[in-house]
């Protein structure tokens, strides 16, 4: 065996014993530092062994830089070095040199050891970290490893003369504040980084660094000894350091790889490393994941290092400027307890929140409140997080403490970002001990972006945000409502309550009707307030379940829902709160589809409300004269809609507005097929599909005019499935004259500049595909999202009669993928059935969709249980 062989085989024996120690479920965070120093030594020795082996000068040194400078090492992260030479020392002028360098590297590969390695003279290391503030970090830890200690001394020497402690800090917090950005500004996203995200491993390495930076100290206890740290800080640091750190290992061990991500595929495993495992309730039911402990832990550690960041980088800047001599920033009084200084919040004295517990929460109404507040000094940071365990069930009970927390939810400006804070801060938690519950908590319901916490602050960024002027483009007709909205407090109460029972089993809005009625009898919140907040949150998902789910044409749907609503101001503030809870849940899941059919809701039930019965006959004489009046803007022939509208029925005109109705008209009127005195059709038999983008300014609608078929729907479905397409929703009719005519809201990831193509062709190939009559497809079964595939969804399918017992409704819950409604549509296609409806509601990854259907083979248990088995064999996820 070569020495070489030898080397790698004793480096793979030697490292997996290491490693082993990380993997196992007992080992406690306190070994990770150990460990990490090991396999760091470990990699030194290899690194020796193997410079030694590539007879490199004794005059040149090899220098440990960035993570492993520190003297801490990752399973599977990169082994950065420098090759630091003398300054008459260069490759290019160095045959020798170089061969010998390419041996080295080229032996560190084939050992096993992931090596990045830069070459350079101390005056090219200066040249480069002057220009590239990576480069310049990767250099502050930088360690020897093997040669003269005159030339790394030299380095350190004219590196340490080089740096600019202030100029480094503005960096690195400028590069602190664009990563955060990168992630969204929050520690729970649903797949952190434990590396980068905010409240990640980064966060605590730039504290040391710009402290190291301008020689305040190298580690937590020198910081505590220094008086930048307070002992409780560097303790609480260290504790949550190497939490993350282990996750970290796992991480990499797991997935055998430098993986840095908390990805939906490795959390249950990475979990069951640390010993968590399911819960189960009594009945068997599935309470609580394993990865869902996990996360949790882990977003209770990110949260405490974003806190704990924020307070030593504002110590570290203030230490900064005092040493400069920069620190001429007046303290301007607030009131006996608070200063302003340079725009922050500061306490009087350290010790102001024990002795006055009101300022706590007096804190956050002065920011709320004041012109000109950006945050919260580092001293206030500081001692409100050291003031957590006083607020306890007695400050929670406080009347002043009450009335201040009522005041900062009235208050007109400001909720927003004092909500935040307080969240941020652990006081929102504390003082509403209810929400401390949620906080940190996963949603594996596949269309929710965000831990429970951080999706009722964004429901309650949205409803803030109708009240607000510069955002009345975003939603106008809800800018609209609000403003003649009196209380918007109501709103903003009832959107930290809507979700704030979630995770305990059981309906949460019912559970939370409980917790919003103790809070506002707690706070003194008058009876008819309180019913109103009380009713939003028990009804919540109502609006957009039966705006999505159920057919609006239907006169009777809007009564029920019309009474179980019960007046206009409910309405309004159901409405509202319904579009900010939405757009509240996922980037993904809102469109302006959703938005017109919560719209729709909200105007039909508002005639019922206001005593106007639902009268079909003339609703559709409105939409009618609304249609001609279009029409004859467009200069179309008079009477020319009249041979399409006499094949047409009410339930056309009734589930079809005005524009639809004209535009129909304007397409396919010239080409309607008359059918004579004996029955028979005067016209060729013909397809025509047209196609424009939606009247609400995204996505595509498009209309089928075509003799009709049993299997139509299904092999519409499949072209648009193989277009990339996805339909919102489906208007299936069947004219007198035996022609479909079916209407279909579809949105597509082209761009908007790319639609006069797509419309061509899907007019052209659309019309292709159903006259063809060719045999439909087999479905495919297309693939899941990695999120699908760690939490599916049991496939659902319910099949009743409506409540006029003349049709059937079909409901269908699963997992979504490509393919899933055609699969769907083949199933009903088979078996005969005659669609009349399909509500087409995609939530992130999960679809509901409902179906409105008729046929003999419904009239028939057998099969009835043969259609429902089949559509639960297709929609299997996997």
């Amino acid at each position: 065996m070569t020495a070489l062989a030898s080397l790698r085989e004793a480096y793979k024996r030697d490292k997996a014993a290491l490693l082993q120690n990380l993997a196992d479920c007992k080992a406690s965070t306190r070994s990770l530092p150990s460990t990490l120093h090991k396999l760091a030594l470990l990699v030194d020795k290899v690194l020796i062994d193997l410079w030694h082996q590539a007879g490199l000068a004794s005059d040149v040194c090899l220098v440990a830089v960035g993570g492993f400078g520190r003297g801490e090492l990752f399973p599977h992260s990169d082994v950065d070095v420098l090759v630091l030479l003398p300054e008459d020392q260069s490759p290019e002028h160095s045959p020798a040199l170089q061969a010998q360098l390419e041996r080295f590297i080229g032996s560190c590969w084939d050992v096993g050891l992931e090596i990045g390695a830069s070459v350079r003279t101390v005056s090219e290391c200066l040249a480069e970290s002057g220009k590239d503030i990576t480069v310049q970090t990767s250099l502050l830890e930088a360690r020897k490893i093997t040669g003269p200690q005159n030339l790394f001394a030299q380095f350190e020497k004219q590196y340490q003369a080089a740096m600019d402690p202030k100029a480094f800090y503005v960096a690195k917090t400028l590069e602190l504040s664009q990563r955060h950005t990168k992630f969204e500004d929050t520690p729970y996203a649903l797949e952190p980084n434990c590396k980068e995200s905010p409240g990640g491993l980064r966060d605590l390495q730039i504290i040391l660094w710009v402290a190291r930076a301008a020689g305040l100290g190298q580690s937590w206890d020198e910081l505590a000894r220094k008086g930048l740290a307070t002992p409780l800080e560097a303790r609480q640091i260290k504790r949550n350091e190497s939490l993350l750190g282990l996750i970290r290992a796992r991480l990499h061990l797991i997935s055998k790889r430098r993986e840095d991500r908390l990805v939906f595929d490795l959390q249950t495993a990475v979990a069951e490393s640390f010993g968590f495992s399911a819960e189960q309730t009594p009945d068997g039911r599935l309470a609580q994941r394993a990865s869902e402990k996990l996360m949790r832990e882990y977003y209770w550690a990110a949260k405490a290092v974003t806190q704990l960041n924020q307070i030593l980088l504002l110590n570290i800047e203030d230490r900064l400027k005092t040493d400069l001599g920069d620190n001429a920033s007046d303290l301007q009084p607030l009131n006996a307890r608070f200063f302003e200084k340079s725009g922050l919040i500061e306490v009087a004295s350290d010790d102001v929140y024990h002795r006055h517990p009101h300022a706590i929460l007096e804190t956050f109404e002065l920011y709320q409140t004041t012109v000109g507040i950006k945050g919260l000094s580092a001293r206030t940071l500081r001692a409100l997080y050291n003031v957590r365990p006083i607020m306890n069930g007695q400050f929670r009970s406080d009347p002043v403490n009450r009335q201040t927390f009522l005041r900062i939810l009235q208050h007109p400006q400001g909720l927003t970002h004092a909500a935040r804070l307080m969240n941020q801060t652990s006081v929102l938690g504390r003082y509403l001990w209810v929400f401390r519950r949620i906080v940190g908590q996963m949603q594996h319901d596949l269309f929710h972006a965000y831990t429970v916490d951080q999706h009722i602050l964004m429901v309650l960024r949205n409803a803030r945000r109708f009240f607000m002027a510069e955002h009345a483009h975003e939603y106008p007709f809800c800018s609209q409502l609000a403003a003649g909205w009196d209380k918007p407090w109501i709103l903003y109460i009832a959107a930290l309550f809507h979700d704030i029972a979630k995770g305990r089993g059981g309906d949460h809005s019912k559970l939370g009707v409980s917790e919003a009625l103790t809070f506002c009898k707690q706070h003194h919140i008058d009876k008819q307030d309180s019913q109103l907040i009380a009713f939003l949150v028990g009804e919540h998902l109502t609006m957009s379940h039966v705006a999505q789910k159920e057919d609006l044409s239907d006169p009777d749907v809007i009564d029920a829902f019309a009474k179980r609503v019960g007046n206009e101001r409910q309405l309004t503030a159901l409405y509202l709160l319904t579009v900010a809870d939405i757009r509240g849940t996922s980037p993904k899941v809102w469109n302006a589809w959703k938005g017109k059919l919560l719209e729709d809701l909200y105007k039909l039930t508002l005639r019922v409300l206001g005593g106007r019965a639902p009268d079909a006959n003339a609703e559709i004489e409105s939409r009618k004269r609304e249609a001609l009046v279009e029409l004859a803007l467009h200069a179309e022939p008079h009477q020319g809609h009249k041979a399409l509208w006499d094949t047409l029925d009410v339930g056309y005109f009734m589930r079809h507005d005005a524009s639809d109705i004209a535009w129909h008209a304007r397409q396919l009127s010239r080409h309607v097929a008359l059918v004579t005195a004996a029955g028979e059709i005067e016209s060729p038999q013909k397809t025509i599909v047209r196609a424009r983008i939606s009247p609400l300014g995204e996505g595509m609608q498009v209309v089928v005019y075509t003799p009709d078929q049993p299997d139509l729907f299904a092999r519409i479905c499949g072209f648009f499935d193989q277009s990339g397409l996805s339909i919102l929703d489906a208007k299936i009719h069947t004219a007198r004259n035996g022609y479909a005519l079916d209407t279909f809201q579809l949105i597509t990831p082209l761009m908007a500049e790319q639609y006069r193509e797509l419309i061509s062709m899907v007019e052209s190939e659309l019309a292709k595909t159903v006259a063809s009559h060719a045999p439909l497809p087999t479905p495919v079964k297309g693939r899941v999202s990695r999120r699908v595939k760690s939490f599916p969804i049991k496939p659902r399918v319910t099949l009743k009669p409506d409540d006029k017992a003349q049709s059937w409704l079909l409901s269908i819950s699963a997992s979504d993928r490509l393919g899933l409604l055609y699969s769907v549509a083949n199933v009903l296609a088979h078996h005969g059935i005659n669609l009349q409806l399909a509500k087409i509601s995609t939530l992130g990854e999960r679809v509901e969709d409902t179906f409105l259907i008729s046929g003999p083979a419904l009239q028939q248990n057998k099969a009835q249980i043969e259609i429902e088995t089949e559509l639960l064999q297709v929609l299997q996820s996997n």
